[in-house]
């Protein structure tokens, strides 16, 4: 039996008005939320069309065209703006009859493509029991038919499954939201075997550590620690037809460990560095979970996924605008702050879900409108933008000297010395101190 998608109303009505204007097709992506039991779909979102579409002239209908880099880059920048709990579903295609035959092949290949896309900038591995179908659905702008289809995008040989596709009022106005702010201090060496100061490669590896304390760390829902497999929420009373956005809200508590088990065996690691990299402030994060008995862990397992991506997003889209305004990497540079782009939310109508975004401190709230219509097809009040927290900094740092010969000799007698005496468990002050003559250290455990 295949997978059902229980599918927002208003989708319906979005998708017939799309139908009415293919030339001679038009794709997009499906954005919602999977679980165990059947997906939930709440937005389609149209793939935006490039200057040189629109300016194409008529000829005979067909699939060549279609830009499949152009489509995943949506998709990409798509999966920016959504809280945790959101991801890219699956793509859809609406399509004249003439090409009936090679939509789904289309369909086929792009999903396989932009699930590529995504699971390249993730800094967490999905789960085994987690859903890893993908829907891909077809539309004939003759007919109106409908067929929904998955695939399964880790066995890159799937066949297509036949999926149920049904419209459901107010189909998140009951949905959980669970809300925390985490305060970020984290502390990342530029190797000085690192070519021309690689900050983007050095950036990510640091925060790829600093995921896996994410993963590890305690969370307390409304100040208790709960049963991953207990339902969330076990105890509340449920209101039967409620038709109207509810205000169910958790708040979390994340409680990082700062050290590591008694047994588990530390050591300390001298590295050359050629500076480092400080990330610091207090980013708000967000998750929603469906109302169908969902479990402690599926919601945990949200919000840490919107605490990993929205500290990497961000870090993401500072680099990306500093090549556009200063071009690529430098081999020299001096010590730069620099402001990562602040969150802000943006509620869906009939919903309690928010869309979010990221906002220089320079760019207009005209800029931001203009990204929502042209990213989430969706037109956006300025008033109804809400920055979520204040300002958090990225401090890049050089070492001002480097060291000279007699100092690296010295240095790597130093690291000698430690590597030969840290397996008897002594404490080298004389090499400490060579090391401290040096250069000035931050000491921390991984």
């Amino acid at each position: 039996m295949g997978r059902t998608y229980l599918v927002e109303e208003g989708i319906g009505q979005y998708l017939t008005e799309l139908s009415t204007k293919v030339k001679p097709y038009v794709t997009g992506l499906l954005i919602g939320q999977c679980s165990p039991q059947r997906d939930y779909v709440i937005r389609a979102v149209r793939t935006p069309p490039k200057e040189q579409q629109q300016e194409e002239s008529v000829g005979p209908p067909r699939l060549a065209s279609l830009d499949e880099e152009w489509i995943t880059t949506h998709a990409s920048q798509v999966s920016r703006m959504l809280p945790g709990g959101l991801l890219v579903l699956g793509v859809f295609m609406i399509a004249t009859p003439e090409l009936a035959k090679d939509s789904q092949n289309a369909l086929r290949k792009l999903i396989f493509s932009v699930e590529k896309s995504l699971s390249k900038r993730r800094l967490w591995e999905p789960t085994e029991e987690e859903v890893s179908d993908r829907a891909a659905l077809q539309i004939c702008s003759a007919t109106k038919k409908v067929v929904c289809r998955t695939y399964d995008v880790q066995d890159p040989k799937s066949s297509a499954k036949p999926a149920d596709w049904k419209y459901q009022s107010a189909l998140t106005a009951s949905w959980v939201a669970l809300g925390c702010t985490v305060n970020v201090n984290i502390h990342i060496p530029l190797l000085a075997t690192s070519p021309n100061h690689d900050l983007e490669k050095n950036t990510k590896n640091g925060l790829n550590r600093w995921s896996k304390q994410i993963e590890d760390s305690v969370f307390l829902i409304n100040g208790q620690v709960k049963d991953e497999d207990a339902e969330l929420l076990e105890g509340q009373k449920k209101f039967r037809g409620n038709t109207q956005p509810s205000t169910k809200f958790s708040d979390v508590k994340v409680l990082t460990q700062l050290c590591q088990g008694t047994s588990t065996r530390s050591t300390a690691t001298v590295q050359v560095c050629s500076g480092s990299i400080n990330l610091r402030g207090a980013v708000k994060c967000r998750a929603y979970i469906h109302s169908n008995k969902p479990k402690v862990k599926e919601a945990i397992q949200a919000l840490k996924r919107d605490i990993i991506n929205t500290l990497s997003d961000r870090c993401e889209i500072l680099f990306e605008d500093l090549i556009l305004n200063e071009g690529p990497q430098k081999k020299n540079f001096g010590r730069e702050y620099h402001v990562l782009p602040q969150r802000l939310f943006v509620p869906v109508a009939g919903s309690i879900v928010m869309l979010s975004d990221y906002k220089f401190g320079d760019e207009a709230a005209g800029e931001i409108q203009e990204r929502f219509v042209e990213m989430l097809d969706q037109p956006v009040q300025a008033e109804d933008m809400h920055i979520a927290e204040d300002i958090s900094t990225v401090d890049i740092c050089p070492v001002t000297d480097s060291p000279s010969d007699t100092q690296q000799a010295q240095l790597t007698k130093a690291k000698l010395l430690l590597k030969l005496q840290q397996n008897m468990g002594l404490v080298v002050a004389a090499a400490v101190a060579v090391l401290a003559s040096i250069f000035s250290f931050n000491y921390f455990s991984d």
